[in-house]
């Protein structure tokens, strides 16, 4: 009975996580700092092993390290779960200003299963993440384009491969000697002092002893009399079956001009920044630019058409109609699966509102990197709640459309999107699950997501729908015709399937740029803290979506052909499928994944991506192309 009892426990924790999670989420980087005194403890946790070469995250002592007389796991919230952290106690601890010239940490003997798992973990270049004061250790390296500054890099390697001087046979070596060094930043009105930096660097040696004393270990190539490690001890830990590990750390302080609330500037300090903030200005200027001239001459366009249709009705009404004014009385006929059409509309518009408000709180820093989970856990609850916007959106198009089964189409718009993405993440976390992976969602959280989804998203898509169709119907500018109009032959680049595809050109010219770095931040364990920048990119890719619809949307309706509803939403969508086939060219470039399940993993989680993409810049396209037929049909005068 233990297990049920600790898994309904960790079920009620999440709960009561979930109930306080926005307020731990947001609060702003800097307010609650924590001050130190000479002795006062600094504990040091230990998070998960993690490799960009597998994406497989791996709980720390899954490997034989060091490990305390009871290991105890942090409280985390959603999005710590969701992203595989496993934050737990450690051997090391720390004393605030007192250095420790050399501290043995514990002796291991690894047995064939432990040799085999850090021979496996040093393969496949697993780091080692690990915690002090919420900032996460880190390794100084040099810059490569020549820049005198460092740049961090996230943990330390378990080890490395090399070979003895006269050898060629290849071996593995662990990182089993640690020097921190903690940095910190001196009150000047008094004693205390706030840490600022946390890094480490790995070493490998042998360590040699006269006689063991597990109470008061000593060893003789490190210990409390030497500043560091005993010179000309330069014989690295050889990891094999049987092999004797002991490990040992060494800790020094160091005083720093840092204040505490800029001490994450280091971890955000990505690689070719000046490269990143030219590019990224320079598609802006471009993307502008051509919106600029693609909204001049639609009003020019449109401005001289509706002039031109107005005059012609005053001065000879027996004249023919011409152009998009002769489809007036079938533009606004249903379209095909118009119920469907409702359903992906009310999940685009959830799905916007969620970006929305996500980037608003992100702008204004509320969701700090320091904060850990906080940005997917608040995209979790702020999808949960906006499905009160899906509900009401859906329910008014369904109207509009002269629908009956609204339960259907509100029920619909309740589960098959989040339906579809709960199916693929099931099977990939049933993938991660049997890689023994941190990575794996617990049971516990994927049942607290399912009560999300069917407790509050579900019932709040009704209640939206409820208040949508309270509301009374739109009325068309135009009536419609009880008979529908043959549309005449299309020339070849008015072809559904061509006008489509190139309308996903720009809007993924918008944001291809800039998707690099949000690749490389999620897949090469970087950290990404540019939303100032991604908030302009997310609005040009509204303008984008809009402009370039509504001009394709205006030649269909030139042409003579009047089905746009489905063409208007898939003409932005189609951008998701270059947003995918990009990710395929970074998988292909920029990565050095080489399992099959991390590669399925990799196509599965983009592939979710992309699918979102396309419900919200399709409802984008459609509003943007709904909103311009009713303008130029309410302009002119139809009899």
């Amino acid at each position: 009975m233990k297990p049920r009892v600790a898994s309904r426990a960790s079920t009620a924790l999440l709960f009561a996580l979930l109930l306080i999670s926005s307020a731990q989420s947001f609060y702003l980087p800097g307010v609650a700092p924590r001050d130190f005194s000479r002795g006062d403890p600094l504990p040091v946790k230990v998070n998960k092993l993690s490799s960009t070469k597998t994406q497989l995250p791996y709980d720390y002592y899954y490997l034989k390290y060091c490990k305390p007389p009871k290991i105890v796991n942090s409280a985390e919230n959603l999005g710590e779960v969701l992203r595989g952290d496993r934050i737990e106690n450690s051997v090391f601890t720390f004393q605030m200003l007192e250095e420790e010239p050399c501290k043995v940490a514990c002796r291991k003997i690894l047995d064939a299963e432990s040799a085999k798992n850090f021979k496996e973990k040093i393969d496949d270049e697993y780091r080692v993440n690990m915690i002090l004061d919420n900032l996460p250790v880190a390794v100084l390296r040099q810059r490569r384009d020549g820049n005198p500054s460092t740049t961090y890099e996230h943990g330390f390697r378990v080890g490395f491969k090399g070979n003895y001087q006269g050898s060629k046979e290849e071996k593995y070596f662990i990182n089993n000697h640690l020097s921190f060094r903690v940095k910190y930043h001196k009150d000047p009105e008094s004693d205390t002092a706030r840490i600022v930096g946390f890094e480490v660097t790995p070493n490998s040696i042998k360590h040699e002893y006269k006689e063991w004393d597990e109470k008061n270990p000593q060893v003789t190539t490190c210990n409390a009399n030497t500043k560091n490690l005993a010179q000309g001890s330069t014989v690295p830990q050889e990891v094999d079956t049987k092999k004797e590990v002991v490990f040992t750390y060494d800790v020094t302080f160091k005083e720093s001009d840092i204040k505490w609330a800029s001490r994450w500037d280091t971890y955000l300090l990505m690689n070719d920044d000046q490269i990143h903030w030219f590019s990224i200005i320079n598609s802006l200027m471009i993307v502008l630019f051509l919106s600029g001239m693609v909204a001049m001459i639609m009003m020019r366009t449109l401005y001289r058409d509706i002039a031109n249709y107005n005059q012609l009705e005053t001065q000879d009404e027996a004249q023919e109609e011409t152009g998009w004014k002769l489809v007036h009385g079938d533009v606004f006929r249903p379209p095909i699966n118009s119920g469907l059409l409702c359903v992906y509309v009310g999940t685009g518009v959830q799905i916007f509102g969620m970006t929305l408000v996500t980037m608003i709180f992100a702008l204004l820093g509320f969701l700090s990197p320091s904060n850990r989970g906080g940005l997917m856990t608040a995209m979790v609850l702020l999808w949960v709640f906006m499905g009160l916007l899906a509900g009401y959106s859906s329910a008014r198009l369904h109207k509009m459309f002269k629908g009956t089964e609204w339960k259907t189409t509100t029920l619909k718009t309740a589960v098959m999107f989040p339906g579809i993405l709960f199916a693929i993440f099931f099977v990939l976390n049933a993938l991660i699950w049997g890689e023994q992976s941190s990575g794996a969602v617990p049971f516990g959280t994927m049942f607290a997501l399912v009560c999300l989804w069917f407790c509050i998203s579900v019932p709040l898509v009704f209640v939206g729908s409820y208040l949508g169709f309270k509301k009374p119907a739109m009325e068309d500018p135009v009536k419609t015709n009880k008979i529908p109009r043959q549309i005449p032959e299309q020339a070849w680049y008015m072809k559904p399937l061509f006008s489509i595809l190139i309308g996903g050109i720009l809007p993924f010219g918008a944001v291809f740029i800039e998707l690099f770095f949000i690749l490389t931040s999620i897949w090469l364990n970087q950290f990404y803290y540019i939303f100032g920048f991604l908030f302009i990119v997310f609005v040009i890719l509204l303008i984008t979506c809009a402009e370039i619809t509504i001009v394709l949307c205006y030649f269909q309706l030139c042409s003579e052909d009047y089905h746009w509803w489905w063409r208007s939403y898939l003409t932005a969508g189609s951008s998701a499928l270059y947003l995918f086939l990009y990710s395929v060219f970074y998988f292909f470039t920029k990565l050095e994944i080489t399992k099959l399940v991390s590669g399925i993993l990799y196509f599965g989680y983009m592939m979710i991506v992309s699918y979102a993409f396309f419900v919200l810049t399709g409802t984008i396209g459609f509003y943007a192309c709904f909103w311009f037929v009713r303008k130029i049909y309410s302009s002119v005068k139809i009899d």
